[in-house]
């Protein structure tokens, strides 16, 4: 059976967001040009695709059209920076806490955050008031169990990152895992080439992500965990895991009702999915892929 991910609100959000992307000097039969192309790809799109597999071809049509690519690197660089000199502090919040794996997990749903694909500016005064609130995301205790009893008792463990900045805090998760099981070999996969501000490999390099977990990248730099367009490695290593963590919305909406061992943790920063799973906006998501309708 064929998965609609595709949903009417994401797509009228990415017209919204892309139908004036244009350049201002550009030609008016340009203009037209492009936003008939963009309406296109909407028109044609499968249900099945999702908004991140809308959003590289519209990325590609921006490209073609009019060489229009916005480079990431420094703001990158800039939010890795500012997580890495908060990563102490919120290492000590994490161990002195009850619970130092269910800390670490509510740490990493709100450093999804810093996320330029859904929000055009990340304020950093929100940033640090959600981090210091980190505590108050609500997690379902059933959920939170089964995913601690699947790390404990797995083999191999792949987690899939989003954003650079959050990928800090996905570190600090990715210690108190392997505290949990020290045994369990731990892969994470990062995207292939450059897509907004998601983390690659280099940028797996400056934080040394290598410290805690294999990394390997997914072939490919469309935001989310693409099926059809993942390197041979990146399939295998998740077709090979006993559990997958996903982070972020994209992960979610590329992946959701695979069918895998998945759990989804994000922030909830549409009124999409705020809806969907009835919380309020900026909440904290975790969510197991076979409990999704």
């Amino acid at each position: 059976m064929k998965i609609k991910r595709l949903r009417a609100e994401c797509v009228a959000c990415m017209i919204k967001k892309y139908i004036y992307s244009y350049p201002a000097d550009a030609k008016e039969s340009e203009k037209l040009e492009y936003v008939k192309r963009l309406l296109s790809i909407m028109q044609n799109a499968d249900d099945s695709l999702s908004a991140p597999v809308l959003l590289d071809k519209i990325d590609k049509l921006l490209w073609d059209m009019f060489k229009i690519k916005k480079d990431f690197t420094e703001t990158k660089r800039y939010f890795n920076n500012v997580m890495l000199e908060k990563s102490d502090a919120i290492r000590k919040s994490i161990e002195s806490s009850d619970d130092p794996l269910l800390a670490a997990i509510k740490y990493t749903m709100t450093g999804n955050y810093i996320d330029f694909g859904t929000l055009n500016n990340v304020d950093e005064n929100e940033l640090q008031r959600f981090l210091d609130e980190s505590y108050k995301h609500p997690v379902l205790p059933d959920v939170y169990d089964a995913l601690k009893n699947d790390l404990i008792s797995a083999k191999e463990i792949v987690f899939l990152t989003d954003n650079c900045g959050e990928v800090v805090l996905d570190k600090l998760l990715m210690e108190q895992i392997r505290k949990v099981n020290p045994a369990a070999k731990v892969t994470a996969i990062v995207r292939g080439g450059d897509v907004l501000n998601d983390a690659t490999l280099a940028d797996a390099k400056q934080i040394d992500l290598m410290s805690v977990a294999d990394v390997i990248d997914n072939g490919n730099n469309i935001a989310g965990t693409y099926e059809d367009k993942l390197s041979d490695e990146a399939r295998s290593v998740i077709n090979s895991a006993d559990v997958i963590v996903a982070k972020g919305q994209a992960n979610f909406e590329t992946l959701r009702m695979c069918g895998r061992n998945i759990y989804y943790i994000f922030m909830c920063k549409c009124n999409l999915f705020a809806r969907e799973f009835s919380v309020e906006k900026y909440t904290g998501i975790i969510v197991n892929d076979k409990d999704l309708k």
